[in-house]
């Protein structure tokens, strides 16, 4: 049987998908080498829009910072905005500064406070995800968009599904997140018993960097928890 010209446009579909698997593992492998040798970090989410000088800028770069100096490396998206709020705030703390940098047709760029040997550029978002949250001990987000809404909640369901270890996921911000929980509370959970009311412990909302430290500090004092990747396989 001769091939039809949708089966030979399928067959290099095939062809194409295979190619595209290897690059995805040649992505996973050169994350978990790279970020294996770091140590002990803390994933930082939030808006690329936000100016330096602005309110969410200033408080993220004072929340790395605090969390540098108590021997957290930090991971951020790499690019502008909270990001590199976060990242300067590493910085400043002498701490691990990690850009997990991802391919984009606008807003996204290296930001400069990314150690040298820690910016990671990858192709395929959902390779990044896992880097963000197989090696970070705990989660700080700050107010964003549609992507840092996605990020909080694929950690929020794997916690959930105890699909990584629980750690702290952490809302800074109160004016911002507050509506959100609420809404979360109310129907989600109240009018629809779409969750259960533990899971509310698990969207804490705080203002300032010393409650975020608090928080991390007394989940992981005196060996509560321990240090260590999410994802053990």
């Amino acid at each position: 049987m001769t091939p039809t010209p949708q089966l030979k446009k399928w067959s290099k579909i095939r062809g194409e998908n295979a190619w595209t698997m290897f690059k995805v593992i040649s992505e996973f492998v050169e994350g978990f080498e790279r970020l294996a040798e770091i140590g002990p970090c803390i994933s930082i989410f939030g808006s690329a829009r936000t100016k330096p000088g602005a309110k969410y800028y200033e408080l993220a770069v004072d929340t790395a910072r605090r969390l540098g100096e108590e021997g957290f490396g930090v991971i951020s998206g790499g690019g502008p905005g909270i990001m590199e709020a976060a990242n300067k705030g590493a910085k400043e703390g002498n701490a691990p500064s990690v850009g997990l940098n991802i391919d984009l047709p606008f807003e996204q760029h290296d930001n400069p406070y990314i150690d040298s040997d820690k910016n990671l550029n990858f192709r395929y978002f959902f390779v990044r995800k896992v880097m963000f949250v197989k090696y970070a001990q705990a989660f700080v987000v700050l107010p964003g968009g549609f992507g840092t809404l996605d990020e909080l909640f694929e950690v929020i369901t794997l916690v959930q599904t105890n699909k990584i270890s629980r750690v702290p996921v952490i809302l800074v911000g109160s004016e911002f997140w507050t509506g959100m929980v609420s809404w979360v509370k109310d129907t989600m959970l109240g009018e629809h018993g779409n969750i259960s009311p533990g899971d509310m412990d698990l969207l804490p909302i705080v203002d300032t960097p010393d409650e975020v430290v608090a928080i991390i500090n007394e989940f992981y004092g005196l060996g509560a928890h321990e240090l260590k990747p999410n994802y053990q396989l």
